[in-house]
C-alpha cells in the first residue's frame, strides 16, 4: 500500500525534530512499525535531551537507561525485518507467527507466551521460541483437581523433550470426576514462556510484515 509522502516526510520530521521512536511515531501516525521503519531506518536513533535536576542523578541514569534499550529494542525490530524473508522459507516458521498473531502474549513488550491446550500447538510453539530465546523458557500447567499431576507432567515432558521437574502447576478448579464426561482439555492447559525482550521485538517485526501481507 502506498502512502502519500507528506506523510513518510511526517514520519522523517517526528524522528528527527521531536526525536521520536519507531514505536512513538507509528502510534502517532496510525501505520505500521515495518512502514515507519523503512522510512527513517538511516536516521540515526537520537538521544534523548539530558535531564537537569538538581541533585537527581539517579533520575538521569533511568533516563539514559531507558534510552539505551530503546535502542536495542529498535535494533532488534530491525534484525527481525533483515532476517524475516530468509526465515520466512522455513517449514512451519509462517504457522508460528500466525499462530502466536492470534494466540500468543501480546501485552508484554518483554516477554514471549504462548498457552494452548492443544499439544500439536504447544509443540509447535515451543520447538521456535526454544530456538530464539537467548534465555531460559519455562512451563507451567494448568490443570484441575481431579487430573494426575504426574501423568499430566510425564506427557509433556515426552512431547517437549523436557525434564517432568521442568513443568510447574497451577490448579484451575475442583471439577467433577473426568470418567462422567468428555474432557477436551484432558492434559491441561499448558503456558511456554520465555523472558527475551529482544526476541519479542524480532517477533513483532515477523508478526508486522504477515499482518501487512493481509492488506
Amino acid at each position: 500500500m502506498a502512502h502519500p509522502e507528506y506523510i513518510r516526510q511526517k514520519a522523517i520530521t517526528l524522528r528527527v525534530d521531536r526525536k521520536l521512536t519507531i514505536d512513538e511515531i507509528a502510534e502517532r501516525l496510525a501505520l505500521p512499525k515495518t512502514t515507519i521503519y523503512y522510512w527513517v531506518k538511516d536516521i540515526p536513533i537520537p538521544r534523548k535531551p539530558n535531564v537537569r535536576i538538581p541533585s537527581a542523578a539517579r533520575v538521569k541514569g533511568t533516563i539514559a537507561m531507558q534510552a539505551k534499550y530503546t535502542a536495542k529494542r529498535e535494533a532488534a525490530y530491525r534484525e527481525g525485518v533483515e532476517e524475516f524473508p530468509l526465515i520466512n522459507q522455513e517449514p512451519t516458521f509462517r504457522d508460528f507467527i500466525c499462530m502466536y498473531i492470534g494466540e500468543g502474549y501480546k501485552r508484554n513488550r518483554n516477554c514471549v507466551s504462548i498457552c494452548n491446550s492443544d499439544p500439536m500447538v504447544v509443540k509447535l510453539g515451543n520447538d521456535w521460541i526454544k530456538r530464539f530465546s537467548s534465555n531460559p523458557v519455562t512451563y507451567a500447567v494448568q490443570f484441575h483437581a481431579d487430573q494426575s499431576m504426574e501423568e499430566l507432567a510425564c506427557f509433556w515432558a515426552q512431547l517437549l523433550a523436557i525434564e517432568p521437574d521442568e513443568v510447574k502447576f497451577q490448579r484451575k478448579s475442583n471439577s467433577s470426576q473426568l470418567k462422567f464426561r468428555t474432557w477436551r482439555s484432558k492434559h491441561g492447559v499448558l503456558t511456554v514462556r520465555t523472558g527475551d525482550t529482544y526476541f519479542r521485538a524480532r517477533l513483532q517485526a515477523w508478526m508486522d510484515l504477515v499482518k501487512q501481507d493481509w492488506e
